[in-house]
């Protein structure tokens, strides 16, 4: 809900406005450790409420909680937009080195860029090798060759999304220099793919 606010540039209220009931995870995009709203309906509140402690959940220590949902809250804008920027620098193409997927031209991976609207950018995988799953892989793995031939040892982590798609998701504990990393790396393992 956060992410989608910021990238339109609406407050949250408009996007829920026809909602029966919204629940907004602190923990997201927003980084405090836990914590959660839920709002509807008084009823429905209430009820979800009573099934919580129901099934033994209980809220302790719950100002400490608060005070980070409070100041995830307050920096949201800021944190999430900065978010949204790496996930495009990671996608697109740069005046610096290293290049964004799409200046890659790789015929093993592509993104569209339109569909790059906030933290998430969707890679498509081409060809049946390497599969999602072996490309998530091969970023995360550290080796050798790649210390050697690059000075760096970079682990990345992807979630294989489908058959043919690899997701990428930026949060406030990913800076601009990680996001480098990731696009060397990215970069790295297409080539030793090719090869």
């Amino acid at each position: 809900l956060m992410n989608a606010a910021v990238a339109q540039d609406v407050e949250p209220a408009r996007i829920t406005q026809h909602c029966d009931s919204v629940s907004l995870c602190f923990s997201k995009g927003l980084g405090a450790p836990a914590g959660a709203v839920l709002a509807g309906r008084r009823e429905f509140v209430a009820e979800a409420w009573r099934m919580r402690k129901l099934l033994g959940g209980g809220m302790r220590q719950a100002g400490v909680l608060a005070a980070a949902a409070r100041v995830g809250l307050e920096h949201a804008e800021a944190t999430l937009r900065r978010d949204h920027e790496n996930a495009r620098r990671f996608a697109e193409a740069s005046p610096l080195p290293p290049p964004g997927i799409q200046e890659l031209n790789s015929p093993l991976c592509s993104v569209d860029l339109a569909a790059v609207e906030t933290n998430i950018v969707m890679v498509s995988i081409r060809g049946g090798w390497p599969s999602p799953t072996e490309l998530c892989e091969h970023l995360r793995a550290v080796g050798k060759e790649e210390l050697a031939e690059t000075g760096q040892a970079v682990s990345v982590l992807l979630f294989p999304w489908s058959a043919h798609t690899v997701r990428a998701v930026w949060h406030r504990d990913i800076s601009a220099r990680d996001t480098e990393l990731a696009k060397n790396k990215l970069e790295f393992v297409a080539r030793k793919c090719q090869e």
